[in-house]
């Protein structure tokens, strides 16, 4: 397996018809790393934080967000979450709302998660890959995808 594929532990992955907004969106994304067992719940606030504080620059391109804190004790083990969600979430950006697919990441430290990031890059500038993950219905399916 590669790195992005290692990235998503077991709970890391959940597919909804809906959430209320982006707050609701990132925090479950976040509780899946919890899930997984990458970060402490805290590890949440910052997501929520960094999202508040900057706007909404995790917004990384049209329908994907990429939500995620400042490295802190709060992160067990660098890791990936993925919601995918069926009805578009609004997070306030110009070019690339709404958004279906809320990655979740965790980074134990400032330069253990640049290589997870180039694989994730990677794999989204293939809109086949997107589509992909778009269509799929259960977590599953989501895994192979990614691995």
């Amino acid at each position: 397996m590669g790195l992005l594929a290692d990235a998503f532990g077991k709970g890391s992955i959940l597919i909804k018809e809906s959430v209320a907004n982006r707050s609701a969106a990132i925090e479950l994304a976040g509780e899946l790393l919890v899930e997984s067992g990458r970060v402490k719940k805290a590890y949440i606030t910052s997501m929520l934080e960094a999202v508040e504080e900057y706007g909404p620059y995790i917004v990384i391109a049209p329908g994907i967000a990429l939500a995620h804190g400042k490295p802190t004790e709060d992160v067990i083990e660098t890791g990936m979450s993925l919601l995918k969600v069926a009805r578009p979430i609004e997070f306030q950006h110009s070019q690339n709302d709404p958004v279906q697919l809320v990655f979740g990441l965790a980074a134990s430290n400032h330069d253990s998660h640049i290589a997870l990031m180039a694989e994730l890059a990677q794999f989204l500038s293939s809109q086949a890959n997107v589509n992909a993950l778009l269509t799929c219905s259960d977590s599953a399916q989501i895994r192979a995808i990614l691995g």
